[in-house]
């Protein structure tokens, strides 16, 4: 519950200015595909620079997306899943086995 924290706070304020917005009788400053769009323009526009210092050193695009972290940055990591994930060890003697 505490992982899904920052999600409710968000909320929460979303909804208050959704009703601060209700009670003045004023409709949101953009269509909220316009707003969402614009937004992942912002988040995408914020790695341009570390991507392309990669780049510059020699890393491939795919190189430089990873070792920029654009991916959690851009999409965020979903509440329980803020641990790296991890492979399960595999004993080398019972794989010799089968």
């Amino acid at each position: 519950m505490a992982d899904m924290r920052a999600y409710i706070l968000s909320l929460g304020a979303g909804l208050l200015v959704g009703i601060v917005y209700s009670l003045l009788n004023v409709r949101s400053p953009a269509p909220p595909v316009v707003a969402l769009v614009g937004l992942l323009g912002i988040l995408i526009g914020e790695q341009i620079i570390p991507v392309a210092r990669h780049m510059l050193e020699g890393s491939h695009l795919a190189a430089a997306w990873r070792q920029s972290q654009c991916t959690p940055h851009i999409f965020g990591l979903l509440p329980g899943r803020h641990e790296p994930a991890t492979q399960p060890e595999i004993d080398s003697k019972q794989e010799q086995r089968t």
